[in-house]
C-alpha cells in the first residue's frame, strides 16, 4: 500500500453504512442514457458497476421530471421506465458490494425550448436568462450542438410549492429505484442554486428577497425529501464560488457579494435538518484557487456531519485536507472516468489511465465502459 495517502483508506460511517474509504465518485454527465425517454441501459449499469469499489458513488445529475433537463441525453427519475432503468443500475453495483446515491438534479433556467415539454419556456426564481453558460441540444439521432439558454418565465409561489412535492416524488422514485440514498443537487447556478442566488432570485413572495427567504426552498425541498428517504440518506451539494473564470468551459454557478456568509447560512440549515453530508464542489478551472482556509473552518464548525469535497482534488491535496480535520470524504471526478479501479490504484500507487475528453459526452460505449483497471492493462504485464 501507499502509505502517503493511507488516511483516504479509513473506514468512515455515512449515515448507516460503513463506508471502506473515503474516495468518492462524484456526480459525473455522461449524457449516455437511451432515446426516447431519458432511460438509464445497460451500459450504465456496467459503468458504475465497474466503479463500485468507491467509498460511494453518486449518480450522474438525473432530473426529477420533464422540466428539469437541460442536456440532451441526460437521465430522469419521473418515469416508470426510468425507475426500472436505474434498478438494474443499482443492483449491478450491489451485487459488486457498492453503495450509490441518487442526484436529484433540476436545471431551472439552465434549459432550452426544444428540451422542454410542448416547447414551453423554462422555468426559473425570476425572468432572467443565464448567461456565460451553454446547454446541449439534440439535432438528430445522436447528434447534438450547443445552443444558448432560452428565455425563462418566473415560477408562481403555488408552482414552487409543487416543485417541493416533486422533489419528494423523485426521492420516492429513487428508493423504489433501489438507490441507498440521494442527493441534492443545489449547486453550479441550477434550480435550487438559483434560488439562493442573490443574482437570480428577485422575488418579491417569501422564497425572495432576504438571505432567509432566498434559503426557503433549499431547506422545504431538504425537509420533503428527508421525510422521504431519512435525512441519514440525504445530502446536499453546493458550489460557493469566491471568484470567476472567463473560460468559456467553466460554468459552475455565481460568486455571490458574501459567498461565505450565504454557504455557511446554508449549511447551518442543513446541520438543523441532521443531513448525512454536505457536497462542496470547489473551482476546477486551470488554476483555480483554493476554498479560503476561513471557509474550511467556519464550515466544519458549522456542520457535524460528513463534510464532502471535490474539484480537481489530488490524492496530496486530499490527505492533506484528510489531516487538517477541514474534510471527510473527496470526491475524484476525471480520474474516476478514466480509472474504473482508482481506489485500487491509488492504493497501490498504480499509474493512471488519461480521460480522453472527445468521448466525455455522449457516443457510444467508446470511453464509457472500455477503460482498462490496471490489471487489465499492458503497464501491468
Amino acid at each position: 500500500m501507499d502509505t502517503q495517502h493511507a488516511p483516504l483508506f479509513e473506514t468512515v460511517r455515512l449515515g448507516p453504512f460503513t463506508l471502506p474509504n473515503r474516495i468518492v465518485m462524484p456526480p459525473l454527465t455522461r449524457s449516455r442514457s437511451s432515446q426516447p425517454g431519458n432511460v438509464p441501459n445497460d451500459w450504465m449499469a456496467r459503468y458504475y458497476a465497474q466503479r463500485a469499489g468507491a467509498g460511494f458513488m453518486i449518480t450522474e445529475g438525473t432530473q426529477i421530471e420533464p422540466r428539469g433537463q437541460g442536456y440532451a441525453w441526460t437521465p430522469g427519475i419521473h418515469s416508470q421506465a426510468q425507475i426500472e432503468g436505474w434498478k438494474a443500475v443499482t443492483d449491478a453495483v450491489h451485487a459488486k458490494g457498492g453503495v450509490i446515491f441518487c442526484q436529484l438534479w433540476h436545471v431551472g433556467r439552465v434549459s432550452h425550448r426544444s428540451l422542454q415539454p410542448g416547447g414551453e419556456a423554462p422555468i426559473a426564481p425570476s425572468a432572467i436568462r443565464a448567461e456565460a453558460v451553454k446547454v446541449f441540444v439534440e439535432t438528430g439521432p445522436g447528434e447534438g450542438e450547443l445552443a444558448e439558454p432560452s428565455e425563462p418565465r418566473a415560477l408562481t409561489t403555488a408552482e414552487v410549492e409543487e416543485l417541493v412535492a416533486l422533489y419528494a416524488q423523485a426521492a420516492r422514485n429513487a428508493m423504489a429505484a433501489g438507490f441507498d440514498g440521494v442527493e441534492l443537487h443545489c449547486a453550479n447556478g441550477y434550480l435550487v442554486n438559483q434560488f439562493i442566488s442573490e443574482h437570480t432570485n428577485v422575488r418579491t413572495d417569501r422564497y425572495g428577497g432576504s438571505l432567509a427567504n432566498r434559503l426557503r426552498f433549499l431547506e422545504e425541498i431538504v425537509e420533503a425529501v428527508a421525510g422521504v428517504v431519512g435525512a441519514e440518506r440525504l445530502g446536499v451539494r453546493f458550489s460557493p464560488l469566491f471568484e470567476s473564470t472567463d473560460e468559456d468551459r467553466v460554468y459552475l454557478g455565481l460568486v455571490e457579494g458574501d459567498p461565505q456568509a450565504t454557504y455557511i447560512a446554508a449549511i447551518e440549515r442543513l446541520e438543523q435538518a441532521g443531513v448525512a453530508y454536505v457536497s462542496i464542489a470547489e473551482a476546477d478551472w486551470d488554476r483555480a484557487p483554493d476554498l479560503p482556509d476561513a471557509f474550511y473552518r467556519e464550515a466544519r464548525a458549522a456542520f457535524s456531519g460528513r463534510l464532502l469535497y471535490a474539484g480537481r482534488y489530488t490524492p496530496e491535496k486530499a490527505t492533506w485536507m484528510r489531516e487538517q480535520g477541514h474534510g471527510d470524504l473527496f470526491a475524484f471526478g476525471r480520474p474516476f472516468i478514466a480509472n474504473p479501479d482508482l481506489p485500487a490504484r491509488l492504493r497501490r500507487g498504480w499509474p493512471l489511465n488519461e480521460v480522453d475528453p472527445a468521448t466525455m459526452y455522449g457516443g457510444t460505449d467508446v470511453g464509457y465502459i472500455d477503460y482498462p483497471t490496471y490489471e487489465e492493462s499492458p503497464l501491468a504485464s
